[in-house]
């Protein structure tokens, strides 16, 4: 096939030769316009395609010789004859005509051509411009020629081009095969309309009815707890904001189904060499001794074991802290991966990390007929324990540092004993020359990273470490997607990948999606979830709404990002249609066409000047809006594909190196200056090379010196590297926050780009979560103080992005996400008035009428309607709910109130306040969730002991209270107990966690809860503002009967 320039006799759809007719002279498809297409390529569109002109738009006519096709009879028109293709006077063409390509994920609804109205194509692409002579190509899709190929293989097996319909078996296979890997890879499954529509409607009543009881309450203030009645009004106020960002970016979930059989089929047909996309996968660590190694290296084991095509998979470890355990980790690792990928290939076992696997509680020879599974699964498992008792000895090993430092087998200090102050360093274990496993096949390759640190310099912690692997990464694989994991997240699904390809490698949407994110799964949790650690309500409900509107968030860790979308591109944007126009009436009169007529000739002046009209500004590379420019590309001969193409491979790097003169504009399809590309991307060649091979793999010449390329690798994790360039600002993972996720998503989103969230059948990664109490409040603690440093930077989706393309529903959802933390005022606040209330007779609400009830009764009716309709189309269970809910309060009590008063300080006054952690040993820490039952002390558990003892007192108080004061002051007291046990229930596992397996509360605890309690119920006695003050002097009576 020729990939040059296209010649005038080439079809512009898959570069062959258009060929001539029987007397000699060219075939030519369309009379109208004489746009060149192949015979092959006209019989395919006629047949399978929309039977249009991919130039003008206008219906083939059937050629002598060639098969009728649908439509032919209802034209009513005769067999063309020869003369009528003759194209010695061709028609003036028609001015192109922009067309949405037909979407095969159901993202676009496909159009049907009718007769005499627009029709649409299937090549792939829009044509632009006039002249048939000019060096443009057609947009055809390497799919689509794939296609056309497979297509003429099967008339060539026929024995003819057109030949009739009376195929035999074989054939028929074939043609079947091939028409499945034409289908769609994946497809949307919005909710049921019985499901979604009346969870909708329950919404808006919902908010109507909040509405009319916000109105209630503020317009009837309590006159005789004026206080109170205030800061409930503003907390209600505060938590139907919240309800309302939280509810509307969840109307209109959906959740997606890939086809891998067809992804095989289309990508990956045994026999034929794999053309699946390459990824590079990283993990990060940072101390293998709070990280365990052997859990690390269950990470790596099951990486390379996917089922993915082992020369396009690699596997790069980034070590943090510069750990000669994690070094010899890893080393151990890959001798073992030597004999257990090839085990788990053979015999197809899930999941791939040799620890869980082993561990299930299932009966492994289900499915399994090969004989010797058994001889060969109990040799394996022999030689993992072997293999764990090696990483127990390194491990113990590394307990004791040596004054000396550590030394490395040949004698050689290691380089990184000063963990703060060491070189960069690089080791590739497998993917080399002679790194085969035990049957002889290769291996994926294995990278070891460290980048360099030095005192001075801010690292930017995982942020930095991460955009130090995408670098590494392009210098020596440069696959085009990445997809990275934690070091406790395991592959659980070995065709995870292959479900995320579903998406990335399709034809139309692949191309605007920044990444495809999985769902969290976890092991090891209770049984019953005390501390809503599966996180169950936003990963199967808030992130299926996102994924209705432009995508679900970015969560750190399970997903697959496009390499091109972190270097901060921007994503294609598909050319708008034209006005319609009519050519019904005379040029000279304007009076029905005044709104598109009147442009023809500003629309024919600027095709004039740029050719296809291609002048609509457009994001730029460095953020500023700039117009596309016209220069074509001279050096790789490729076409300009819209406003997303680049160069391929075939850029060397002394060009770029050197720079190009005359490319000075900011537009993908032209060369940027070397001096811009230093500026954004930093000093390497090799590196700035690779950014502009679109498909991945190295650019020319690159792989032919390996030593070369692991030097290149060392110089891009240097730690002046990112100095005065753009990572960390519109680059890689963005600085700025401990929850880098969150910033790097919403940028992404920013420039336009989609995402998708994948939720397969079996979960594609299983990960660890902490079950302690106190672990799991400052891993809360960390998610929050993250969202208040974004609240206060300039990424706040309050005000950051106005003029870019997110939509409002998402922009509601990060919204969301980064003043969460700020309802713990608040909340907190919210569940003190209760233990007030109980204790000083007063309350927030006067007394009700009948209509004041009807609102109480109608928002508890919807908030457990919305509910129950949430649950039902979502599938959560209702004790998933329910844990959630008690632990967003316990949350917000203890950990988010922390966190905004830490992002304060650290924000504004650049005080960084840590909470330590002290242990103290669990009665039976042999058991699976003996975590659950250890106690550790940290400041975070005094709010919410505090309200959980001033509700207590309440209650008792207000009970007491009823007792004395007889029948009549028990009705107004039902309403101040439930909202005081509303409280206490909700924060019930927060005080199990208190208890422990023992039933005692640490004496600590304790003490402060009751000190601060008994304080603020003596200063509400001494003070107490709702009891008149009287003024003048006391009097007193005298005592004499007068």
């Amino acid at each position: 096939m020729d990939t040059g320039e296209p010649k005038a006799k080439a079809c512009r759809a898959c570069g062959d030769d258009v060929g001539t007719r029987e007397d000699g002279s060219p075939f030519v498809a369309c009379a109208e316009c004489g746009f060149p297409v192949c015979r092959p390529c006209y019989e395919y569109e006629r047949s399978d395609g929309t039977q249009c002109c991919p130039q003008c738009n206008t219906r083939y006519k059937r050629h002598k010789g060639c098969p009728r096709a649908e439509g032919d009879q209802e034209d009513g028109e005769m067999d063309d004859l020869e003369d009528e293709f003759q194209a010695k006077s061709p028609k003036k063409p028609h001015d192109p005509v922009p067309f949405d390509v037909y979407s095969e994920n159901g993202e676009q609804p496909p159009h049907k051509w009718r007769p005499g109205g627009p029709a649409m194509s299937s090549f792939g692409g829009s044509v632009a411009g006039k002249d048939l002579e000019t060096e443009r190509e057609m947009e055809g899709s390497m799919e689509w020629k794939d296609r056309i190929d497979k297509w003429k293989t099967k008339q060539e097996k026929r024995g003819k081009l057109n030949s009739d319909e009376d195929d035999d078996e074989k054939n028929e296979d074939e043609y079947m095969l091939l028409a499945e890997a034409r289908q769609p890879l994946w497809r949307k499954l919005p909710v049921p309309s019985s499901m979604i529509n009346p969870y909708r409607i329950v919404i808006v009543v919902r908010l109507v009815v909040l509405c009319f009881f916000l109105r209630f309450r503020i317009m009837t203030p309590a006159n005789d707890a004026i206080p109170l009645w205030l800061v409930s009004v503003i907390c209600e106020l505060w938590f139907a904001l919240s309800w309302i960002l939280d509810q509307l970016p969840k109307w209109s979930p959906v959740t997606r189904e890939t086809y891998l059989d067809r992804l095989a089929l289309r990508y990956d047909r045994e026999g034929e060499p794999s053309r699946l996309s390459p990824i590079d996968f990283f993990v990060s660590t940072v101390d293998p001794l709070k990280e365990p190694p052997i859990i690390t290296a269950n990470t790596v084991l099951s990486i390379l074991a996917v089922d993915y095509p082992v020369d396009r998979n690699s596997c790069y470890v980034s070590d943090d802290g510069a750990s000669m355990l994690c070094f010899d980790t890893l080393s151990e690792t890959a001798e073992f991966a030597r004999r257990w990928v090839p085990f788990c290939k053979k015999f197809a076992i899930e999941p791939r990390a040799p620890e869980f696997y082993f561990s299930q509680k299932i009966d492994y020879l289900k499915d399994k007929v090969q004989p010797t599974f058994v001889k060969e699964r109990r040799a394996m498992k022999r030689e993992y324990e072997e293999f764990k008792v090696r990483i127990n000895g390194l491990v113990a090993k590394a307990e004791k540092k040596p004054e000396e430092g550590w030394v490395m087998q040949d004698g050689t200090p290691w380089p990184g004993n000063n963990t703060r102050d060491h070189p960069g360093m690089i080791q590739v274990y497998l993917g080399s020359q002679g790194a085969l496993d035990v049957e002889g096949h290769e291996l994926p390759r294995l990278v070891y990273v460290s980048r360099e640190k030095r005192p001075g310099h801010n690292h930017h912690k995982k942020a930095g470490a991460m955009n130090a692997l995408v670098r590494v990464s392009a210098v020596l694989t440069n696959a085009p997607f990445i997809l990275n994991l934690d070091c406790d997240h395991y592959v659980n699904n070995s065709k995870a990948v292959r479900e995320a390809m579903c998406f990335l490698m399709d034809p139309q949407l692949g191309k605007k999606l920044c990444y495809v994110q999985f769902p969290q799964r976890f092991d090891g949790i209770d049984l019953h979830d005390r501390y809503a650690n599966r996180n169950v309500v936003f990963f199967d409900i808030n992130m299926k709404g996102l994924d209705g509107i432009q995508g679900p968030v970015y969560v750190g860790t399970g997903c697959v990002f496009n390499r091109q979308a972190l270097y901060g591109y921007d994503p294609p944007r598909a050319e708008k249609r034209p006005k319609m126009t009519c050519d019904c009436w005379p040029s000279w009169c304007c009076c029905c066409c005044c709104f598109g007529g009147g442009n023809n000739k500003h629309r024919k002046s600027k095709d004039k000047k740029g050719g296809d009209g291609e002048e609509e500004p457009r994001r730029g590379l460095l953020g500023f809006y700039k117009k596309r420019g016209s220069k074509k590309d001279k050096l790789g001969g490729g076409p300009k594909k819209g406003s997303y193409r680049k160069h391929q491979r075939g850029y060397e790097l002394e060009e770029i190196e050197e720079g190009i003169e005359g490319y000075d504009e900011l537009d993908r399809s032209s060369l940027m200056s070397q001096k811009s590309f230093q500026k954004r991307f930093g000093q390497s060649p090799v590196f700035i090379a690779s950014t502009l091979v679109e498909d991945g793999g190295l650019p020319q010449g690159a792989a032919a010196d390996p030593a070369s390329l692991i030097k290149e690798a060392i110089h891009v994790i240097s730690c002046g590297y990112e100095e005065k360039t753009e990572w960390g600002k519109e680059i890689g993972w963005i600085y700025g926050s401990v929850t880098e996720d969150i910033l790097t998503g919403f940028k992404m989103h920013c420039r336009g780009w989609k995402s998708v969230y994948c939720t397969p059948t079996r979960p594609a990664f299983k990960g660890s979560a902490p079950i302690n109490l106190s672990d799991r409040l400052h891993q809360v603690l960390r998610w929050a103080l993250g969202s208040v440093e974004i609240f206060m930077s300039r990424h706040c989706p309050l005000w950051y992005a106005y003029g870019g393309r997110l939509k409002w529903l998402e922009r509601f959802a990060y919204t969301n996400t980064i003043v969460y933390p700020f309802t713990s005022i608040p909340l907190i606040a919210y569940c003190t008035i209760p233990a007030v209330c109980l204790l000083t007779g007063k309350f927030i609400i006067p007394t009700l009428n009948n209509l004041a009830s009807i609102w109480f009764i109608a928002l508890f009716m919807s908030i457990i309607a919305t509910g129950v309709l949430e649950l039902r189309w979502s599938g959560v269970s209702i004790e998933d709910w329910w844990r959630n809910e008690q632990f967003w309060v316990i949350g917000g009590v203890s950990a988010h109130l922390f966190a905004v008063f830490q992002g304060f300080l650290k924000v504004l006054g650049g005080v960084d306040t840590n909470f330590t952690v002290t242990s103290k040993a669990a009665a039976d820490e042999a058991d699976a969730f003996g975590d659950l039952y250890l106690f550790k002390w940290t400041t975070l558990l005094i709010p919410p002991t505090t309200l959980i003892i001033i509700n207590m007192v309440g209650i008792v108080a207000g009970v007491s209270d009823a007792v004395n004061n007889g029948y009549g002051s028990w009705g107004p007291l039902f309403g101040k107990l439930f909202f005081s046990f509303w409280v206490i229930v909700h924060l019930y596992p927060f005080l199990k966690g208190l208890m422990g397996r023992q039933n005692r509360t640490p004496t600590i605890v304790v003490l402060w809860s009751v000190l601060l309690a008994s304080i603020f119920s003596l200063v509400w006695v001494r003070i107490d503002p709702f009891i008149a003050k009287s003024k003048g002097p006391i009097l007193k009576p005298c005592g004499v009967q007068c």
